[in-house]
Parts: C-alpha cells; structure tokens; sequence
C-alpha cells in the first residue's frame, strides 16, 4: 500500500507540474495588477513576519521502489568509509580509574599505543570515532578501517590472540572483550603489566550509547563520549526513519547464516548474536527469533526449511569461502527455502556485519538500500 501511495503522489505531482506550464495570456498592465494586488500592505507584512516560518523540508526520500518480495540474485553492501572523529577540542584527562565488565579495578595512565579486539571490529571504530585512531599500533581482522590496513594483525586462526605479536607491540593499553581470546592469553597480558580493560560482548543498538561512554571514559574522553553519543543517537534516528519510509507494510522474512568455508561451519544466528537487532533494525522480520533461535544454532536441512526465509544475510567473506552462491545453495536446505528458489541474497561485509557501534546508521541504511533495491 505504501509503494502504491508514493506512486499515486508522483503521478499527481507530475499532474499539478503540467498544469503550471499554460501559455500566459495576460498584458503587462494585468500583470502588474496582480502583483501589486498580491503585495501586502505594511501592516500585513508585520502580520506575517510576526507568524513561525515553516518547518523544514524532511530529508527521508520517498521513491519508487522494486517489491523486496519479488527481488531476486544476490546483492553486495559496499564497505562503509572509515568513522569520522568527533569534531571538537577535548582534553584528555589522565589517569582514570575505571572498573571493567568483569569488576577488574584499572587505572589507565597511558593510551599512546593501544590495542582495540573484539571479534565484530567495534572497539577500533570507536577509538577512531573518539579522535585516537592514531594511538592504535595493531588490529584483529575484523577491524577492517582503511587507516589500520597497515598494522600488524595480533590474532590467528579466526579470533585467537597471539600473546607474543601483542607484547611485541608494546602497547600500554588492551581494550577488548571475551569475543576474543582464550581466556588465559587474557590473563596473561594482564600478569605481565599491561592496562587490560574487558568491555561488554554484546552488540546491538540500544547499547551503543553505553559502549561509547565507556571506552571514552577509559581513555579518558568522557566529553568527547558525550558528543560522540549525542551525534550517533542522532543519525540512528534519521536513519530509522528513511528506512521506515522505504520498507514495505508486510516486512520480508529474512535469516542471517553464518558460513565458513566448504565443510561443517553453518550456523543460523540468532538475538544475542546481533543478527536480529540488524534485521528488525532494517524494517524486516527475523525469522530466527520467531522461531526461538537466540544463540548460535546449526542449520540443517530441516531447521531452514522450518525457518524458510524469503532472503538470507550472509557475510562477504563467508559467502566467499564456501564457493559463492553455488556454494551456499549447494548446502542442504538452503535450496528449499524461498530466497532457495529466487536467490537472493544480501551479502554484508565482514567487519561491519554486526559491528554496530559509531557507525550504526551507516550500516543499517547500507544494509537497507540492499535489500529494497535502493541507488546512493
């Protein structure tokens, strides 16, 4: 109904443009006339000066769209820019003493060289976003920014640190969480003297603002977290409201499978994973959560066909290493499902997939222009 309303309006507009294109017919006396007549007189002028100006043109575009229900073949989310820092002049304040997620008391006196892990690339984006992009001297492979393609990578297979590239980085900061690990290559920074400081796993929208203060606390920032937060909660909305007006009033069903490689990594992921703040957060249905699923579930043959999702979310590299589309369809079940028989696929990059973060408006409009068919 939506798309038919936003098409009825264009056809009106196209309408109303028609019929102020007649021929003028009048003489430069009437002209006059009508213009003069049309002037106000002082005291209208003070009338009107006096009455509020009107409200500002709204920016969300209402366009013509393709149905998302009849969409077909697989569609790519661009990588997003590098974060922009918080404009300002802050100044950092030095020590700070702060207690991590884990109740561990760190004072952190020096953030000249730091260390941002985490397993979706959230902590880099935001120590950029905080104006300290520079200080970072190493990264896991999800913090994909183009500023950091040149420092070293201190995790191996996947997500496992590797304690001896850290420590020979020096760093005199780790901020990181459990998604990353083992455990004791945590443990065992923190014995050998490094400020260690364990964020909050969880990533979704509504704690962004909490993530943001709390690593500008630990770098001693807060007003700068402050302006950061304030900006972020800002661009969240404009961006839920664009997609509001593009989406359809029956939301697509859609899943978000995580895949690696050609043999048993297949996954269907689930809330706590982020999958369904990313899905609802782009004006569809997450079928997963529907059906229960909050963790990491193994998807098989009858789960996806239970779950049968018109689209499936994927990321960029997991798409990559299971041989493409071929591949993921290849898969048992995947075929039976909906987006099976048309398809479809929105392919997300790995480092921002389920980042959330400093960049969440930018990666849930990305992430919705793919799936409605929407051109920058």
């Amino acid at each position: 109904m939506k798309r038919q309303l936003i098409a009825a309006c264009a056809a009106l507009s196209l309408s109303l443009t028609a019929c102020s294109g007649d021929d003028a017919t009048e003489d430069e006396t009437s002209a006059a006339e009508t213009t003069a007549a049309a002037e106000p007189s002082s005291d209208e002028e003070e009338t009107m000066s006096s009455e509020p100006s009107e409200e500002p043109e709204s920016t969300v575009k209402d366009i013509a769209l393709p149905d998302p229900h009849t969409m077909t073949g697989l569609s790519e989310v661009p990588n997003l820019p590098d974060p922009t820092p918080i404009e300002g002049d802050f100044t950092q304040s030095l020590p700070v003493t702060v207690t991590d997620v884990e109740n561990n008391t760190v004072e952190v006196d020096d953030t000249s060289r730091i260390l941002a892990l985490d397993i979706n690339g959230t902590l880099s984006r935001t120590v950029i976003s905080l104006g300290l992009g520079d200080s970072l001297v190493g990264r896991t492979v999800s913090s994909t920014e183009d500023m950091l393609a040149d420092l070293p990578v201190v995790t191996e297979n996947g997500h496992s640190l590797n304690v001896e590239a850290i420590m020979s980085l020096n760093p005199t900061l780790v901020l990181a969480d459990r998604s990353v690990g083992p455990p004791e290559a945590i443990d065992q920074l923190r014995q050998s003297g490094i400020d260690v400081v364990l964020v909050d796993p969880h990533r979704s929208i509504d704690t962004t603002d909490e993530l943001i203060g709390f690593v500008a606390e630990t770098l001693g920032l807060p007003e700068a977290g402050e302006q950061l937060s304030a900006r972020v909660e800002s661009e969240i909305a404009d961006a839920k409201e664009q997609i509001a007006a593009w989406a359809p009033d029956d939301p697509v069903d859609a899943a978000f499978l995580y895949v690696r490689g050609t043999a048993g990594v297949f996954f269907i992921l689930g809330s706590e994973d982020g999958a369904t703040e990313l899905i609802n957060g782009v004006g569809a249905n997450d079928v997963a959560g529907e059906q229960g699923i909050t963790s990491t579930t193994p998807a098989n043959a009858e789960s996806l066909v239970t779950l049968d999702p018109e689209v499936i979310f994927v990321m960029t590299q997991g798409l990559e290493s299971t041989d493409g589309m071929e591949g993921l369809f290849a898969r048992p079940g995947v075929s039976q499902t909906r987006a099976g028989e048309t398809q479809r696929v929105i392919a997300i990059p790995d480092g921002i997939s389920l980042s959330f973060g400093p960049q969440t408006a930018d990666i849930l409009l990305s992430v919705a222009r793919a799936l409605y068919g929407v051109d920058e």
